[in-house]
C-alpha cells in the first residue's frame, strides 16, 4: 500500500474529520466565550467589587513585577468558560436523551386483544 494512499486513509476516517470539526468548533466558541467573559462579565464584577480592574494589580519586588491580577482575571475566565462548557454539555446530553427516548409501546393487534379477552372468559369458568 503507498503511503499516499495509507496517509488518505487515515485523513478521512469519520474520528479524524470529527475530531477536527470539534477542535475548529471548539477554538470558535472558546473565543465567543473569551469575549462575553472580557468584554461583558469583568466589567461588570469589577463595578461590583468596587472598580477594580483585576489586569492592573501587580507589586515589584525589586526590579521585577509580579502581575497577580492578570493570574486572577485569567482563573475567572477559566472558571466561567468551563462553567459555559458544563452548560453546554449538559444541553447535549439532555438532548441526546431526549432523542433517544424509547417510543411508546405500540397497542397490540386487535386479534390478540381478543384471544386474551377469550382466555379471560374461560378462566372465569
Amino acid at each position: 500500500m503507498s503511503m499516499a494512499r495509507e496517509f488518505r486513509e487515515f485523513a478521512i476516517k469519520g474520528n479524524v474529520v470529527d475530531l477536527a470539526v470539534g477542535v475548529i468548533i471548539g477554538g470558535a466558541f472558546g473565543k465567543i466565550v473569551a469575549s462575553v467573559v472580557e468584554d461583558m462579565v469583568m466589567p461588570v464584577v469589577g463595578v461590583l467589587l468596587g472598580g477594580v480592574d483585576f489586569a492592573s494589580l501587580a507589586f515589584s519586588i525589586g526590579s521585577a513585577t509580579v502581575k497577580y491580577g492578570k493570574f486572577i482575571q485569567t482563573c475567572l475566565d477559566f472558571l466561567i468558560i468551563a462553567w459555559a462548557i458544563f452548560l453546554m454539555v449538559k444541553l447535549i446530553n439532555r438532548l441526546k436523551r431526549e432523542e433517544a427516548a424509547p417510543a411508546p409501546a405500540a397497542a397490540p393487534p386487535r386479534q390478540e386483544v381478543l384471544l386474551e379477552e377469550i382466555r379471560d372468559l374461560l378462566r372465569k369458568g
